[in-house]
């Protein structure tokens, strides 16, 4: 399960800075419009679309502005470094594109250990976004990385919790397990492309979770 994590960012370099264009204003010019109603919609919708497709990295500013249908001001204006649209797309990536994980492992109608095998049934073809953009951010002290870390430990935390629900003898040890096997399915997945990675590793928490439980 995948958290909002929002407290206390660090404060970090203006994007214009980052990518090598400048955002100064020069002496008695007037901030631009801030792009019409929806402006900071459209911009996380596009950071998520480009984020998680094609890579952090890979995503210029230019190219968020002409998805998102605004100026590079108004990117700005909304988020004033790329650090600060990058957190703001792995918490919508949290809100918007994980509702499926979320809901198998909150699913009360189904036991415990089908919901542990559930998240494994979720598409991850494209591998998990955290994982993904922790492997981007080579500074660990990126404010980006937190919350990819702090998301991570909620969902170990709550594979450890239904473990538990699910008579294993060891709960941490099995939720660590299906933690590792579930990062590992979805890292070789995005690398193939491919569902295929998921269907072994299920087999295998299968398997892990009857030897936990016997």
């Amino acid at each position: 399960m995948y958290f909002d994590v929002s407290a206390g960012l660090a404060e970090s370099k203006p994007i214009g800075t980052m990518v090598g264009v400048t955002t100064e204003t020069t002496a008695g010019e007037q901030p631009a419009s801030r792009g019409g109603r929806g402006a900071r919609e459209r911009i996380l919708r596009a950071a998520t679309d480009l984020f998680y497709e094609q890579g952090i990295g890979n995503t210029g500013v230019e190219q968020l502005a002409e998805a998102a249908h605004v100026s590079k001001r108004t990117l700005y204006q909304h988020f004033p470094s790329k650090d600060e649209l990058i957190v703001g797309y792995l918490r919508r990536v949290t809100e918007q594109r994980l509702p499926a994980l979320t809901g198998v492992l909150a699913d009360t109608g189904m036991t415990a250990r089908e919901r542990l095998l559930g998240v494994f049934d979720v598409d991850a073809a494209r591998g998990c976004p955290f994982v993904n953009a922790a492997a981007e951010l080579a500074d660990a002290e990126h404010p980006a990385r937190r919350v990819c870390s702090e998301n991570k430990q909620a969902f170990i935390d709550t594979l450890i919790r239904l473990a538990a629900e699910a008579g294993a003898r060891d709960p941490d040890a099995l939720g660590h397990q299906l933690a590792v096997l579930y990062d590992g399915a979805t890292a070789q997945g995005g690398a193939l492309h491919s569902t295929q990675p998921a269907y072994h590793a299920r087999a295998a928490a299968a398997a892990l979770i009857d030897l936990a439980t016997a």
